[in-house]
């Protein structure tokens, strides 16, 4: 069996989860759901990085230890993410002793292969990125993106990361699916052109205690992006006594695929910094990095906190159910690009998709059904041109969502969903059995038939993105069989299959967003 692992970024437990991070749970756990239904055994881990210099901050501001703030603030993400239906297998906390342990594996390791040193630093430091700046990367006194850098000189340990330069364009070169999608490839690149550093994995506990200590130097804790870096490979059992093959099955073997979702403004940390890191310690690097756009706000502007404009998902589920909202995630914004929400889009999209397409459909069928037919399902065929059509859009429907969703492309995926229901209910429009039924009971029925048999393939098809929803659905059509491989079957549903009359399953929404 194919075996498909994927990981969102671990987030600052420094306040409660936004729409961005949001994001990036959400639509991990869609494409882990579609992996499972693809039929493949499937691993999702996402957590909380609780080192460093931010954190550290964040808890003195509250006057408490950094170890309560993040045990408190761990609570917020754990709650979130249960209410936002994020089925993760994994919750990852750096603060874990096994994760500290490993670290410290791994730094001395590469210490021992002199891969480590000590020189002395001076540069601009971005306390909110936790990230060194040159000189040449500040710009107009801040970093490149936008955030304040101070002046620091010091002395700390430096990781060999320049020494795999050449290698790691290389292997970007030669593997075409490791960066996604390609503008953010191609801006790796671009930045590997210019001499690569070597980076500072340390920081002096003068300046910063809350960190791992370095094993070999008790002065110093362990640079929070090298810690939090290895989440990924020690959540899969990374130099941990007993799971050597817990580690060969997700990470080495050829039948998985490691694939990291991240936001394009940690792009150099996790194709730069973490590749070369994996490369010096003998480790296969992932199979994907893709780095997924911002959520912006109404007017285009990027959500900031600074400027007060940043949204929890609960502005928007106060107005719609959690699964609406997953769907616009999936569906209204194409995965790597920059994209607004408001909540009179999300709106939008819950009334013209969901309450007019799948909604309609499965109104007005199982109406029909129980009028006409004594909440029986009728007979179908295909003997007519127009069913035909259908029955094979219907049948093609799967595979189109299951090359999209590989090519992490989930709102092509929604769209071919979206296409096959519209398609279904201009079928019946044309066909019109609520007057088809009052002269030919038997080529009513057929057509219907057409449409439960729309509404069961689509159902399964969008199980990942609206599990609840769709268990519904699913089951007022008696649909025994939710697999991926019972969408490439026509005829299913057996006739006199009871079928009862459904209650809106999307109720349209009247709401504008205020000015």
């Amino acid at each position: 069996m194919k075996r498909f692992y994927i990981t969102t970024p671990i987030y600052y437990p420094n306040d409660v989860p936004h729409i961005g991070t949001a994001y990036s749970t959400i639509m991990c756990d869609i494409i882990k759901r579609y992996h499972t239904l693809f039929n493949r055994e499937t691993y999702f881990v996402t957590g909380t990085d609780e080192h460093g210099q931010k954190i550290q901050k964040a808890a003195e501001e509250r006057g408490i230890p950094p170890q309560q703030h993040c045990d408190e603030m761990v609570e917020n993400f754990k709650s979130a993410w249960q209410k936002l239906e994020v089925d993760y297998n994994h919750f990852f906390r750096t603060t874990d002793d096994w994760h500290k342990d490993v670290v410290s594996k791994c730094l001395q390791e590469l210490f021992d292969k002199d891969e480590i040193y000590t020189d002395t630093y001076e540069g601009w430091y971005s306390v909110s990125e936790e990230i060194f700046y040159t000189d040449k990367e500040v710009v107009d006194g801040k970093s490149p993106s936008g955030r304040e850098v101070t002046r620091i000189k010091e002395k700390n340990y430096f990781f060999k990361m320049s020494k795999y330069q050449q290698q790691l364009i290389d292997y970007i070169e030669s593997n075409p699916d490791f960066i996604k999608p390609e503008s953010r490839k191609n801006e790796v690149l671009g930045f590997l052109k210019q001499p690569l550093g070597d980076l500072c994995i340390s920081r002096p506990k003068s300046r910063l205690s809350w960190g791992i200590e370095l094993p070999f130097d008790t002065e110093y804790v362990t640079y929070v992006w090298f810690d939090a870096l290895l989440n990924y490979a020690t959540a899969v059992g990374l130099k941990q006594e007993g799971k050597q093959a817990e580690f060969e099955k997700w990470w080495s073997s050829t039948d998985s695929g490691v694939h990291h979702v991240i936001g394009k403004d940690i792009l150099t940390t996790h194709c730069v910094y973490w590749p070369t890191m994996l490369m010096a310690l003998g480790l296969p690097l992932p199979k994907t990095i893709f780095a997924h756009g911002w959520i912006l706000n109404k007017d285009n502007g990027k959500m900031s906190k600074s400027t007060g404009g940043v949204l929890s998902a609960d502005v928007f589920t106060d107005i719609v159910d959690i699964e609406p909202l997953r769907y616009f995630l999936a569906h209204d914004i194409h995965f790597g690009n920059d994209a607004p929400i408001s909540r009179e889009l999300v709106v939008q999209s819950v009334n013209n998709d969901l309450a007019n397409n799948i909604g309609n459909l499965l109104s007005r069928s199982t109406n029909l059904i129980a009028k006409y037919f004594e909440g029986s399902t009728p007979k179908g065929s295909d003997d007519d041109e127009p069913t035909k059509k259908i029955q094979e859009l219907a049948l093609a429907t799967g595979e189109t969502v299951k090359q999209n969703i590989e090519a992490f492309e989930p709102s092509k995926a929604m769209e071919a969903i979206i296409r096959l229901l519209k398609a279904t209910n201009q079928f019946l429009e044309e066909k019109a059995p609520w007057t088809t039924a009052k002269t030919d009971t038997a080529q009513a029925g057929k057509d219907l038939y057409t449409a439960i048999e729309v509404l069961r393939i689509t159902g399964i098809l969008l199980q990942p993105v609206l599990p609840n929803k769709m268990d519904s659905l699913l089951t007022q059509l008696s649909c025994q069989d939710r697999s991926f491989e019972a969408t490439k079957i026509w005829g299913a549903t057996a006739d006199g299959t009871p079928m009862e009359k459904s209650k809106p399953l999307f109720p349209r929404i009247n709401f504008k967003e205020e000015e």
